[in-house]
């Protein structure tokens, strides 16, 4: 799914480099025809690679401090000695090569083999089961193996395209612009070297006093620890339909379900100026259709982003061809119409219902979990069952950040939470303190999002969104809660590091 957007560049690190030159700050060169980020970590010269093994990024963008380099793009964090991926999404880690210095020059070698973990961990349970393979369950089931967890795992999922790219599924995947070999997170010989079993069931039942879970093809299955990641579930909209196609997004089925409806297809209807609705509107738009936003609200996101954001984001859209019509609502589906709350009526060939999402905690709501909006967690994401944890979209948990208990909808806290509770199974007894973190994409521009702000009362935006270059800080009693950037990648890996030594976060090793 990655790509190498880093050509080589600067110097040629195996005919070498002035020893002088070699910093904590990476340099950028290659090395048989590799791009290679060379560095000194507490005083040792090492050598991995310079691409984020995510989608690409250059790594030299990003911003380095402490033995580490965050990517520029969407965040991930690598070890600047090890190359190992620290944080998500991070898909591998990077390369790393051989360092030779001979007199007052650094030479930059063969590539070295991946270390093979040698953790033992504290706890070991007889089994983990982990319920749902989004990013939470993917990123779970692959962090017990590399902390050195040698026990059965199970990764249980009805969906036959999990785990895959979510994130993608509404931008250039649906666009049209993103090859489908890049939408499944590893291949299925990834999952087989690692001995973790996907059954394509759903969980009908937990027995959380038993240590057992049913599956609805009768089978059941005993756990030691139980991993929770059921996500969210689209709300679907019970309105009167003569017919006309209403979709939803949420998985690779119904991502290609949009894509052959839109084969042939000239308009289209999206309810809804969420994240979702409005990256459908803008990958429809890429394939040629004529497509209308209908929502609820005077501004798209402002109650995310506030109304800068929000009229610049309308905007945006507009320039590019999008009608809207806020302050309406869909009252029916007529035969290849929707009809508007005003009386109105617009032509669709098809609809995309992205009005949101709630958390899908029935199995944990029926097992008998104290829930609160969600399933309630501690700091280490344990449930209110013994040896059960929760990660992802349907986990609230209590952040360091905010000093509130919070629900998060993004994959990337998605995927840190699946890290964190994988190694807690394992007895590392770690708080959950990871910074909040998204990325939306509206054509040409991202918007890079790091903090959690529900609400505040104080918006301060430096630089000019329509100029596509601002920081949009957002404030409650006088504090700094979020950062919204727009082509300041730097700023918000800053702000993200800022953020995480306010709040004492603790560096993954590496």
């Amino acid at each position: 799914m990655s790509q190498n957007a880093t050509s080589p560049a600067g110097p040629d690190f195996a005919r070498g480099v002035a020893a002088r030159d070699v910093t904590e700050t990476p340099l950028l060169g290659h090395a048989n025809g590799e791009a290679v980020l060379l560095t000194r970590v507490a005083g040792e010269v090492c050598a991995v690679g310079a691409t984020c093994t995510h989608y690409g990024a250059p790594l030299v963008d990003g911003h380095s401090a402490d033995g580490a380099v965050r990517c520029p793009w969407h965040h991930a964090c690598f070890s600047l000695r090890t190359g190992q991926a620290l944080r998500p999404p991070a898909l591998f880690d990077l390369p790393r090569y051989r360092v030779e210095t001979a007199g007052d020059t650094v030479f930059v070698r063969e590539r070295l083999q991946a270390p093979i973990p040698r953790r033992t961990p504290a706890a070991r349970p007889r089994s983990v089961v982990i319920v749902g393979a989004g990013a939470a369950g993917n990123a779970a089931a692959e962090t017990l193996r590399r902390e050195g967890y040698d026990g059965p795992v199970t990764l249980v999922d009805p969906d036959p395209g999990a785990p895959c790219d979510r994130p993608n599924l509404s931008k250039d995947y649906l666009a049209g612009s993103a090859p489908a070999e890049w939408i499944p997170l590893h291949d299925a010989a990834f999952y087989e070297e690692r001995a973790v079993e996907i059954r394509r069931a759903r969980v009908r039942g937990l027995d959380a006093a038993a240590h057992r879970v049913a599956l609805d093809d009768g089978a059941t299955l005993d756990y030691g620890a139980l991993i929770l990641a059921t996500g969210a579930e689209p709300i679907r909209l019970a309105l009167p339909n003569a017919g006309t196609d209403v979709h939803v997004l949420r998985t690779l089925a119904d991502s290609d379900g949009i894509v052959a409806a839109a084969l042939g297809a000239t308009r289209a209807v999206v309810l809804g100026a969420s994240f979702i609705g409005l990256e459908v509107a803008a990958s429809l738009r890429a394939r040629g259709l004529a497509v209308h936003v209908v929502a609820p609200e005077a501004r798209p996101l402002e109650r995310v982003l506030g109304p800068a954001l929000g009229d610049f984001i309308r905007a945006l859209h507009e320039e590019h061809g999008v009608v809207f019509h806020l302050g309406r609502s869909a009252r029916a589906f007529g035969v290849n119409a929707v009809e508007l709350d005003d009386g109105a009526s617009l032509a669709a060939d098809f609809v995309v219902a992205g009005v949101g999402v709630r958390p899908a905690v029935a199995l944990a709501e029926a097992a008998g979990l104290a829930l609160d909006r969600g399933v309630v967690v501690d700091q280490g994401l344990r449930t209110s069952a013994p040896d059960v944890w929760a990660a992802g979209d349907l986990a609230r948990w209590p952040d360091p950040h905010t000093g509130q208990a919070i629900r998060v909808e993004h994959w990337v806290v998605a995927e840190r939470m699946g890290q964190t509770a994988a190694r807690n199974v394992l007895g590392a007894g770690q708080r959950f303190d990871a910074v909040p973190f998204f990325w939306s994409q509206h054509y040409d521009v991202a918007i890079n999002y790091v903090g959690h702000a529900e609400r505040w009362d104080e918006i301060v935006v430096d630089g000019d969104p329509a100029a596509r270059d601002c920081t949009v800080t957002y404030r409650a009693g006088g504090r700094e809660l979020a950062v919204a950037t727009i082509y300041r990648d730097t700023e918000s890996l800053m702000y993200e590091a800022a953020m995480e030594r306010r709040a004492g976060a603790a560096m993954p090793r590496g």
